[in-house]
């Protein structure tokens, strides 16, 4: 933990009107590999749009053999889980899913990928943690930790949606 927010620049980070910082942390299945993450977001006090700028990564996954497939999987983590947390839900009409394809099916896109940075850190000697998708929850956390920071506002459904923000906002939750 200590690690990620080091890199991350926790103790340096100035508070701006709109931008957030958020923490999360767990360990994969409760015996696989540890992962912190520090997310930066900005909201769009107008739009109520939450965009995530920057992420940092600290994971612990035993003795790396492999250090840019470990990478790799922590990363793509945290972009399916800011697109899960940000974007993504069925849509319904009155009758039926009317998101049916990749076009109409609210995903996080290319532009909207945040930086990365990833620190590894290798324990050799130690046992291979597996990494599966250790980011996923963590940065599900970061996010609405750093919302919260930026809004004051603690949002408690997924997807954090512009409509979602604006009732939160007004709920004064």
């Amino acid at each position: 933990m200590r690690t990620a927010a080091e890199r991350f620049g926790w103790s340096a980070w100035k508070k701006r009107p709109g931008r957030g910082r958020g923490f999360g942390f767990a360990r994969y299945k409760n015996q696989k590999c540890y992962a912190a993450v520090v997310i930066d977001v900005h909201v769009d006090l107008d739009t109520a749009e939450i965009q995530v700028e920057r992420a940092v990564i600290a994971a612990d996954a035993g003795q790396i053999i492999d250090p840019s497939g470990l990478a790799n999987q922590l990363e793509g983590g945290v972009i399916q889980s800011a697109s899960w947390t940000l974007k993504e839900q069925v849509m319904f009409d009155r009758t039926r899913i009317t998101s049916v394809d990749w076009e109409s099916y609210p995903i996080l896109r290319f532009g909207a990928a945040p930086e990365i940075e990833t620190v590894l850190v290798d324990r050799p000697g130690e046992p291979f943690l597996g990494s599966g998708e250790a980011t996923q929850g963590p940065t599900a956390a970061a996010i609405a930790n750093a919302v919260c920071d930026a809004i004051k506002v603690r949002l408690r459904d997924i997807p954090f949606t512009p409509d979602r923000v604006r009732a939160a906002v007004a709920a004064g939750s």
